[in-house]
C-alpha cells in the first residue's frame, strides 16, 4: 500500500511540473501580412530547443521553452538604438543584433520583413546554439529585405 501510494504522489508531482503557468508574451500589433508570417513561424519552431520543451504563451505570435523560458518573439517593433551601423551576427543566413538583456541575451533580427527577437536567460550557457537552431526557421518563414552588414 504504501508503495501505491508513494506511486500516486509521484504521479501528482508529474502532473503539476507539466502545468507550469504559460510565458507571459502578448502580441505586437501587426498588420494582417505581418501576422501571417509570425503565424507561420511560431507554427514551423521545433518542440524543443537544446532538449527544454515547448511551453504555452500567453499570445500566438511567440513561443517559449524551458524553464527559465527561452523566447521567441515575433512582430515586434524596432527596438530602440537598432541602426543601419549596429553591430550584425550572421547565422545561417540571418543577421541578428546581440544585446544583454537583464537576466540573459537578447538577439533580435536585422534585415528581415518583421523583426523576431529571441531571448537565451544566462542559465543556457550558449547562446550560439540557440541561434543556430532557431536561425534557419527565421530564414524559411520571414523574408529578408537586406543582407546582414556587419
Amino acid at each position: 500500500m504504501r508503495a501505491l501510494r508513494l506511486l500516486a504522489g509521484a504521479g501528482v508531482m508529474v502532473l503539476l511540473a507539466g502545468c507550469a503557468a504559460p510565458v507571459t508574451l502578448p502580441d505586437p500589433v501587426v498588420d494582417a501580412p505581418t501576422r501571417d508570417l509570425c503565424t507561420s513561424l511560431v507554427a514551423a519552431t521545433p518542440e524543443s530547443v537544446l532538449g527544454s520543451p515547448r511551453r504555452e504563451t500567453t499570445g500566438t505570435l511567440g513561443a517559449a521553452w524551458g524553464d527559465p523560458p527561452i523566447t521567441l518573439e515575433c512582430g515586434i517593433p524596432q527596438p530602440p538604438g537598432l541602426t543601419a551601423t549596429s553591430q550584425c551576427l550572421e547565422v545561417d543566413g540571418v543577421g541578428w543584433w546581440p544585446q544583454d538583456g537583464v537576466t540573459g541575451q537578447v538577439f533580435t533580427t536585422i534585415g528581415r520583413r518583421t523583426h523576431v527577437r529571441i531571448g537565451v536567460p544566462n542559465s543556457y550557457g550558449n547562446t550560439g546554439d540557440v541561434l543556430a537552431q532557431l536561425s534557419p526557421v527565421v530564414a524559411e518563414h520571414i523574408p529578408q529585405v537586406r543582407p546582414c552588414a556587419g
